[in-house]
């Protein structure tokens, strides 16, 4: 059996290393962390049990599709309930909830402007045709040549590369809130929607089409169940074990070391940081310049708080948005001009009003992010400025008291990215998938200088998200498996 090591525990490492396992590689996993799970894990602490990384569940199918490769079913690890309603949006003078089924969504849609069902309804529906294309076509290609987006469905749409979502929206609706509503999914992929082609779209399907969902017991019961999985095929993992160098033999990896000690392969594969990986390597074996990683755009880091409560929290959801100040200006304090924000939009999840397993009984789960540029300066007194301004808003907005409930929170920002997960700049989701950071625009998950060297994950092909990183890893194996067994 041909021996596979695998950087990093995430959600794409796991995958890649189920597909390697079943194909019949001896696979060892090997995390820097104590537990696994990469970005995606778990914080417990006095009852309260937060996801630290991912929070939403989104295109079930992707889950579907990956169990299945293995005869298993998402059912299978953990239970899996659909939201209703999916979230809600809090605006200064309004809130908009959008509801687990398109009836109910057209109907809040109508609700802020009379008619606008009608476009949105064709906007979907287009969407919905994108979806089929891009998840059961194009991210099913490695990304190796511009050829791969070459078909029939791309050539009709390849305008849609070329127009932005932005556009692709305004075109169709006025309303400033319905605008920010239906510009808010493609913030998953790491980009403003005015940078993001229109293509993407497809996100929106996912929103509305397809539904937001909940796995009982939070999103690191997915991973939970994927390391049962890949234990049953006899995967083997080492946590608390970083990696020092990747070991070159006349130009192939042969292995890595950690504690000064070779764990030989015959093949390597990392979901860890890209450029963390090549920073492992010989400088004659990277791939990318300094001057590479520096030129891109990434998606934003995040301020992130974990907060228990003692009482439960009125007048939210299990996922809430805060688009109450200039959703542009945010933006722009992102990736134009990288500072920390004037007034940050931000998040909120309670996990706990929908499962009750998150929290002590009468008490609340609440999880906390803000958008930020990678980079930036991350201090004590930055992250308490933050926390205090938020939840200022937070109180007004829900009409509540809920400082005084405070029993205990945790911050995650900038550093802990870094120090954490090999960051770069502290990235919190990867590159951005912008229209010259697509398929084979991205760095490549075959190394083009070292024979055996892959990478999978948020910042290769096909890009950030849970569901993207279950695809890079089944890519990047199958890649494997057809240099081996051709071999």
């Amino acid at each position: 059996m041909k021996k596979v090591l695998i950087i990093g525990s995430g959600f794409s490492s796991l995958s890649a290393a189920c597909h390697m396992a079943k194909a019949g590689f001896s696979t060892t996993i090997v995390e820097k962390n104590a537990t696994v799970g990469g970005r995606a894990r778990q914080l417990k602490k006095e009852g309260f049990t937060f996801d630290m990384g991912p929070s939403w569940y989104w295109m079930p199918d992707i889950f579907e599709k990956f169990f299945a490769e293995f005869g298993k079913k998402p059912s299978d690890y953990y239970q899996l309930d659909k939201l209703n309603p999916a979230y809600s949006i809090f605006f200064a003078d309004d809130v908009i909830t959008i509801g687990d089924h398109m009836n109910k969504i057209c109907e809040e849609f109508e609700r802020i402007e009379s008619g606008s069902s009608v476009p949105l309804k064709e906007f979907i529906a287009k969407a919905q045709e994108n979806y089929d294309i891009a998840i059961n076509k194009i991210v099913l290609k490695p990304g190796l040549s511009p050829l791969e987006l070459v078909t029939k469905d791309t050539i009709l749409r390849v305008g849609q590369f070329f127009k932005n979502i932005s556009q692709e929206v305004r075109s169709r609706f006025k309303n400033p809130k319905l605008i920010a509503t239906l510009e808010f999914p493609v913030l998953f992929l790491g980009a403003k929607p005015q940078n993001t082609p229109s293509f993407y779209s497809f996100m929106n399907y996912a929103d509305f089409g397809l539904g937001t969902w909940h796995p009982k017991g939070g999103m690191y019961k997915v991973i939970e169940g994927m390391t049962n999985l890949a234990l049953d095929l006899g995967v083997t993992i080492k946590v608390n074990s970083p990696v020092e160098k990747i070991h070159i033999e006349n130009g192939k990896a042969v292995g890595v070391f950690i504690d000064g000690q070779m764990l030989e392969a015959d093949v390597v594969i990392s979901g860890a940081d890209y450029q963390h990986t090549e920073s492992l390597l010989p400088t004659q074996y990277r791939q990318y310049s300094d001057a590479y990683w520096n030129k891109k755009t990434y998606a934003p880091s995040s301020l992130l708080f974990y907060v228990g409560f003692d009482k439960k929290i009125k007048n939210v959801n299990h996922h809430n948005l805060f688009f109450d100040t200039d959703f542009g200006l945010h933006a722009q304090e992102i990736y134009d001009n990288p500072k920390w924000p004037t007034a940050p939009l931000f998040y909120a999840n309670f996990p706990s009003v929908t499962d009750e397993t998150m929290a002590p009984e009468g008490c609340e789960a609440g999880f906390f992010l803000i958008p930020i540029a990678p980079g930036l300066e991350d201090t004590p007194e930055l992250r308490a400025q933050y926390f205090s301004l938020i939840m200022d808003r937070f109180e007004q907005l829900t009409k509540q008291d809920v400082l005084k409930n405070i029993i205990f929170k945790e911050s995650f920002c900038v550093n802990d990215f870094i120090n954490e997960y090999n960051s770069f700049k502290g990235n919190a989701y990867g590159m951005a998938n912008t229209l010259t950071q697509t398929a084979f625009l991205r760095p490549s998950l075959k190394s083009n200088k070292v024979v055996d060297l892959y990478f999978t994950g948020q910042l290769t092909v096909p890009g950030p998200g849970v569901p993207p990183a279950l695809i890079s890893g089944k890519l990047v194996s199958e890649l494997t498996i057809k240099k081996h067994c051709e071999a």
